[in-house]
């Protein structure tokens, strides 16, 4: 017997905002979350353009939405636009999670960032912490990457960026090194991590933002971007010899601390990561 309508318990509304959404596993992950946990909540993409992200948030003040997961281009851009920011993510200078404290729409919306958590986790588990890492890309994927080797506390660090400014203002801000693009592969690193979008499904196919040849079976590559799971970038450093780490355990990370700052309950990783696997036919 189906019981009256107004037995039945809302569903929650969560989502994402970024600029291009096409490619996001995320709706994936936290409807999974969601059922799997017993959670009566939805998780929707919803593509925001930059110069639509004030409407858009303007408006979140005024909707049903729970929560939020923010993607490129808006981590950083969003920050101006909330109510707070968590310490962590201040330092950080991006937030990827919007959090209610109080009720939708009458509480404090709170920015977090997650990807510290989730870009560190693989590393955890190398026998040794990279002793020098080069990262590539300024954005706010970046500045999480640069927060991150901060609590690792790796020794020596540089930056390239196509646009020399941004990478020496951000170095300056984290107290590493920059470097002009056109020398990244001067930068003799144990370590190279890739927080551009190059690579990434529908936005630099086929391409590597490394020369092919720099890679050795001492280097480790460290690829962000998780679809495709094996990048350009990750696939030549395999075949040169280098250890790879691809960016699903980042994703299901930084995933997992958000269900957690919305829910309150932890999703098994395990379980998560064979859903998303399976999604990327790997």
């Amino acid at each position: 017997m189906t019981p009256p309508e107004s037995a039945v318990p809302p569903r929650l509304l969560y989502g994402i905002i970024g600029h291009p959404l096409g490619q996001t596993l995320s709706p994936l992950l936290h409807n999974w979350g969601f059922a799997r946990m017993g959670v009566a909540a939805a998780y929707v993409a919803f593509p925001t353009p930059p110069e639509r992200l004030e409407d858009f948030i303007r408006a979140v003040r005024t909707m049903p939405v729970c929560g939020l997961s923010v993607t490129i281009p808006h981590k950083e851009a969003v920050m101006p636009l909330l109510d707070a920011v968590d310490p962590l993510a201040g330092s950080v200078g991006a937030v990827n999670t919007l959090v209610w404290e109080g009720e939708p729409g009458a509480g404090r919306l709170v920015g977090h960032n997650t990807d510290v958590a989730g870009f560190c986790a693989p590393l955890l588990g190398l026998p040794s912490t990279p002793e020098s890492v080069l990262v590539l890309g300024a954005g706010g994927a970046a500045k999480a990457v640069l927060a991150g080797l901060n609590e690792l506390g790796v020794a020596r660090v540089a930056m390239a960026n196509r646009t020399f400014e941004r990478a020496l203002a951000l170095a300056e801000t984290f107290g590493v090194q920059a470097i002009p693009w056109e020398e990244r592969a001067d930068f003799d690193a144990q370590l190279v991590v890739n927080t551009t979008p190059v690579g990434m499904s529908g936005k630099g196919d086929g391409l590597s933002p490394m020369p092919a040849e720099y890679w050795t079976p001492r280097h480790i590559a460290y690829d962000i971007v998780y679809n495709p799971l094996l990048t350009p970038f990750l696939l030549q450093a395999r075949e040169r010899g280098a250890s790879v780490i691809d960016g699903l355990a980042m994703f299901a990370g930084q995933g997992a601390a958000q269900f957690k700052l919305w829910t309150g309950l932890d999703l098994p990783l395990d379980e998560a990561k064979a859903l998303l696997l399976r999604a990327l036919g790997a």
